[in-house]
């Protein structure tokens, strides 16, 4: 929270405090005083002082010599009316003093030597404006049982007409100039403390601290209380009512509202602020989006803690003023807010309904419909649609009819908030007759007959409960002047049997959330006048507060896992005969509407064996019911493979982005984040290749910590293919971080992909270190978007151009999404330059865990492959990729694109293979799963290749929920390291997952891969060790955790080691044996020589004789050598010849 600030201008010399206009707005000379008129003046002469010229109070500017301003400071609205300046605004709106510092007579930049002087000049005043930052009084306002700090307590100064609040810590600091001064601290529920005569002196402030007593609370309902298991750190708060709250006595008048007026929208805007700011403790303000006229959607929040959903503890909704002309429930809405605010901690039944129930209310979902709108409007039209001139009760998706009309910011904003909430309970407030009407609104036919919804028993007791308090509309025969032949037994009806609706809010929100909704209808004037407006509140008070409290009716509880005691998330809870499941919310909450009755309920989750129980639903209250589960397949049975799942970390920051995995896994945890992100993200214009270079290298200049901005390569004209990665450490390798790849534009006629992605990429960029979650994300994800692969094609594609193909090809006239094709294909051929660009630095790196391409043509995803193949290896994890993007688009899941050359195309579930909707070969994605190892699904962003600039903001709408789920979904499937026993990883070991699908470890021995939620196989393989086979049990909301210890190889060809030594050990003992024998034959052999006499050899000479005789090997060169008989005596020769 800012204390002080100072605002630099141009145009003269003089230092410039509030107030900056007057009541009158006369252009000059009203000195227009604020409560802190002496603070202001002390801060003003603090700068004016130090600069030379300034405290002459003489400018001196050209046209204006003679203008003087004593010390050199002014009042604002006494130099010239102001409206609308910020000076003001920070003093009366936040916490903050401001001052307007005229720097210069000059207001263009100063150029030459005049210039560094002057800024000295400047900065040198300002070194002694800020220590001002330290007068005054702070300290701490705390709770004086507990001791917690009391965030948003008030500090009132006494004769100083300005409050200001206490920080998050109950921490406070109040400017003030030297003096004594008398301060108190109020909080709501606890009793006030003044401390008197506090002497603020010259310099640091005067510390001074609060400790206030909590007030006691009137009693409120009986609560049972009870005790579930959760995850460490969460909270459970027990809501159950067990019986309905005593209407107000003669003992206690709750206090009524006394603003009755119709509040224009300047006028709501200060009437929600007034109270946020009033009620800080009960309260929150938040906007869900913006009208075509860019007015804030404003919803306010009571709760006893708001901001925060309170495991256990129901959520409900008000929505007013859909149709612009119908401001009733517009009024009664803000009647309400003032209502609940002023009663709670004093009127038991408002204060236990605010304890028990986080309530939102919307006081107008048409904001731009009102202002077009005619005070004593009976029966018009006029204001009725939004800006854009469609009704916005006919613009939500329909189950029996495709609507036609363009999604509406409105809707769309709408529809987003209601995934954000796990809301149970809803009214949408209309006027025009005085009934409540219940789903469904429409039917398969389209006439009025009455279309009975799976809960219509649990219908048409919500709206009796809101008809029997309001005595008029429960007659049943509302606008007798005007319908007399109207009739509706009880004040409520069907909404089909009473008129065709299609498009409808209620039937959305019943069939698209776990929350219940009616409407209201009034009252039979639309836009009455403002007089008669008390009468409406006493119609409906009662009504409005007994349909709140119907929230709590039916069957609630937790969904807890039998093996760690967490909540369940998204598990399923269904009742026996009605078909119409609830899911849980993050924490295992859930809540179930029901009449009184005897039902069979069963919670099931994925993973987990369904358990049913009987439960008894009495006429009052509600009844809490938990389920504990427990999972399939997770015990180890003897003789089975062990199935391993996530093992438990004792790293905290692990535990911590497991947790914030779920959460964003959860239902409405994107919603919630997208809430929360700073920066309004809103593509208006396509940008051609010299502004999308621009701005790529903008946000590397500008977040140069978390981007790194390359070339792939160049097109066909030598443009650049740019690659932007965002990370935490973006020119590191991280190989334990999973990579996730966005590639947009291989046709250059279909760009909204291109924006799409620059959006994406100035959103991460501007919440990196200003949303905890989109922090996280980029700190463990590696993110490379490739936002345009065919820039040469998008260059000539044109704007409106929603089925050319102009553009569509490269330079070449190639289609690059039929040219990744192998280099062992049938028919090879050189690839084009942007091809082989993303193919050579991107996909053949292998080291991707997921691939989204952007193109247009329709609204649908496609799965590998694109080419006509028998079977599809990995299909059920490529389809559950494919479906987890349809599913967070508001259209896309619903499987009817509607695109004008094919409206009658059916694709269930937003999702189809490529080769069952646009057969091709060469693809992107079929090259990427086969040689890149990479899973790739295409999106299809809309009908219209090349639509209007207007549309992308809508566009951008419908997908960042999408784009972002993919974020997150890379983070889980099974990630593992393989090692051996003796801790060394091992790299290249092969990972067979389900006998098919094939990953390799990286350095380190890690390895990660993508797969559906469920029970698979893992067969991993390395040379030197044994083939090691496990089981792991994947889950839907976070990563499982695999480490693969491999056992040194003792088999040999196939057979033990043991034996194969023992075979060889006795085949080398033979071996030996054989050899023994051998020489022994042979040297029997040899010892017969021995005997005789035989002659020796003389000469060497007659030894090379003999050699080269026998080398020849013929008869003649036997009898050409003589014979020489060298023995001396006849006998020796005899002998010899016998021999």
């Amino acid at each position: 929270r800012f204390l002080l600030s100072g605002n630099l201008h141009g145009g003269s010399v003089v230092a410039s405090y509030p107030y900056d206009d007057s009541p009158t707005h006369k252009p000059t000379g009203v000195y227009s005083k604020s409560a802190d008129d002496e603070v202001f003046k002390y801060l003003a002469k603090t700068y004016a002082s130090h600069h030379p010229i300034m405290r002459t109070g003489k400018p001196n500017c050209p046209g204006e010599e003679g203008e003087t301003f004593q010390d050199g400071i002014t009042n604002g609205a006494q130099w010239y009316d102001v409206e609308g300046g910020m000076q003001d605004y920070n003093y009366v709106w936040a916490n903050c003093f401001e001052i307007t510092l005229e720097l210069s007579c000059c207001k263009g930049s100063l150029l030459g030597k005049d210039m560094v002087p002057r800024c000295c000049l400047c900065s040198a005043r300002l070194l002694h404006y800020f220590p001002q930052v330290h007068i005054g009084v702070k300290g701490f306002v705390r709770d004086a049982v507990s001791g917690a700090g009391l965030e948003n307590a008030t500090i009132v100064v006494a004769g100083i007409a300005h409050n200001i609040t206490a920080g998050r810590f109950g921490d406070y600091h109040r400017l003030l100039v030297p003096g004594t001064y008398n301060v108190t601290a109020v909080v709501m529920g606890y009793a006030p403390v003044t401390r008197e005569n506090i002497e603020v002196k010259e310099g640091a402030a005067t510390e001074v601290d609060f400790s206030l007593q909590p007030t006691v609370m009137p009693p409120a309902l009986n609560v049972t209380q009870f005790t579930v298991t959760l995850a460490p750190g969460s909270t459970i708060t027990p809501t159950p009512v067990q019986a309905e709250a005593p209407s107000s006595t003669s003992l206690h008048q709750p206090i009524q509202p006394v603003d009755f007026r119709h509040h224009h929208f300047s006028d709501m805007e200060i009437f929600l602020r007034r109270y946020a700011n009033e009620y800080p403790n009960i309260t929150r303000l938040y906007s869900v989006g913006k009208s075509v006229e860019l007015r804030e959607l404003y919803v306010m929040e009571i709760s006893d803690n708001p901001g925060v959903h309170e495991a256990g503890e129901p959520e409900f909704k008000y929505i007013g003023n859909m149709h612009g002309n119908e401001v009733v429930g517009r009024e009664l809405l803000l009647n309400l807010i003032e209502y609940l605010c002023k009663n709670f901690g004093t009127d038991p039944e408002v204060t236990d309904l605010v304890q028990s129930t986080r309530i939102h209310i919307m006081p107008s979902m048409n904001p731009d419909g009102y202002e077009k709108s005619q005070e004593g409007d009976r029966g018009g039209t006029v204001g009725r649609n939004n800006s854009n001139n469609y009704d916005l009760n006919r613009n939500f998706p329909d189950q029996f009819f495709h609507v036609a009309d363009p999604p509406q910011p409105e809707t769309r904003a709408v529809m987003t908030w209601l995934k954000a909430h796990p809301f149970v309970l809803s009214a949408n407030l209309h006027g025009g007759s005085l009934v409540v009407n219940y789903p469904f609104d429409d039917d398969e036919q389209g006439i009025a007959i009455y279309s009975k919804s799976p809960d219509d028993a649990v219908f048409q007791q919500l709206a009796l409960s809101y008809s029997k308090e309001n005595t008029k509309m429960y007659q049943g025969s509302p606008c007798k002047d005007m319908y007399p032949t109207e009739y509706f037994p009880h004040g409520i009806t069907n909404g089909a049997q009473w008129y065709n609706v299609p498009g409808g809010m209620q039937d959305w929100n019943y069939l698209n959330t776990n929350c219940f909704e009616v409407t209201i209808e009034l009252g039979c004037v639309k836009y009455p006048k403002a007089e008669e407006l008390p009468k409406y509140w006493e119609q409906n008070r009662r009504s409005l507060l007994q349909f709140m409290k119907q929230v709590h009716h039916g069957v609630w509880g937790f969904v807890l896992d039998a093996m760690d005691g967490r909540g369940i998330l998204n598990a399923t809870i269904s009742v026996a005969d009605i078909n119409h499941p609830v899911t849980t919310y993050k924490d295992g909450d859930y809540w179930r509407l029901l009449v009184q009755g005897t039902y069979k309920i069963t919670a099931s989750a994925r993973g987990y064996d369904p358990v049913t129980k009987t439960v008894e639903v009495g006429s009052k209250g509600g009844v809490q019911v938990n389920f504990t589960l427990s999972r399939t397949d997770i015990k180890v049975e003897e003789g089975k493979v062990p199935v391993l799942n996530t093992p438990d970390t004792s790293d905290p920051n692990e535990k911590e982005f497991e947790t914030l995995i779920k959460d964003l896994s959860a239902e409405n945890g994107l919603e919630r984040l997208l809430l929360t992100s700073s920066g309004n993200i809103s593509p208006y214009r396509y940008r051609p290749y010299k502004d999308l270079s621009e701005f790529l290298r903008g946000l590397y200049l500008n977040y140069p910590q978390i981007t790194n901005l390359t070339s792939l390569g160049q097109s066909v004209e030598f443009r650049q293919i740019w690659s932007l990665e965002i990370s935490n450490k973006p020119n590191q390798s991280e190989p334990e971080e999973p990579k996730i790849r966005f590639v947009a534009g291989i046709h250059g006629n279909a760009p909204v992909g291109t924006e799409l992605l620059l959006a994406l990429a100035e959103f991460l960029c501007m919440n990196y270190k200003k949303n905890a979650a989109v922090t996280k994300l980029i700190d463990r994800t590696r993110i490379v978007i490739v936002p345009s692969l065919n820039p040469d094609g998008r260059e000539i594609a044109q704007e409106r151009g929603c089925t050319s193909k102009i553009g569509q090809t490269n330079a070449h006239g190639r289609d690059l999404d039929t040219d990744f094709t192998s280099n062992f294909s049938r028919y090879p051929r050189t690839r084009e330059p942007e091809t082989k660009a993303i193919i050579d630095n991107l996909i053949l790196k292998r080291d991707f865990s997921l691939s989204v391409a952007l193109d247009g043509g329709s609204l649908l995803v496609t799965y590998p492959y694109d080419q006509p193949v028998q079977t599809v290896e990995n299909k059920e994890t490529l389809k559950h990729l494919a479906s987890l993007y349809a599913n967070n688009h508001p259209l896309m899941h619903l499987g009817q694109p509607g695109c004008p050359n094919k409206s009658d195309e059916n694709i269930p579930g937003g999702v189809i293979r490529g080769s069952e909707w646009h057969s091709h070969l060469g693809s992107m994605k079929d090259f990427s799963v086969m040689f890149g190892h990479c899973p790739e699904i295409t999106v299809y962003t809309s009908c219209c290749y090349f639509p209007s600039a207007g549309q992308l903001p809508g566009l951008w709408a419908d997908h960042r929920k999408s784009l972002l789920s993919m974020l997150v979904e890379v983070h889980k499937g099974v990630h593992g390291f393989v090692q051996d026993k003796s801790g060394k990883a091992i790299s290249k070991a092969t990972i067979v997952l389900n006998e098919g699908l094939k990953v390799y470890t990286k350095e380190g021995g890690y390895f990660h891969v993508l797969l559906a939620p469920g029970l698979h196989n893992i067969n991993a393989i390395a040379d030197g060790y044994q083939q090691k086979h496990v089981k792991v049990f994947v889950r839907h909301d976070a990563p499982s955790s695999v480490l693969i210890v491999f056992d040194t190889e003792n088999r040999v060809f196939g057979l033990p080691r043991e034996l194969v030594v023992t075979v060889a050990g006795a085949s080398m003992s033979a071996l030996v044996l054989t050899a023994c024998i051998i020489w022994c034959v042979c040297s029997i052999k040899s010892n017969r020589h021995k005997d005789g006499f035989h002659r020796l050899r003389q000469h060497h000479d007659d030894y090379e004789d003999e050699i080269r005789m026998m080398s020849t090997g013929s008869k003649k060169s036997l009898l050409s050598h003589e014979f020489q008989d060298e023995t001396d005596t006849e006998e020796e020769t005899l002998y010899s010849s016998k021999h």
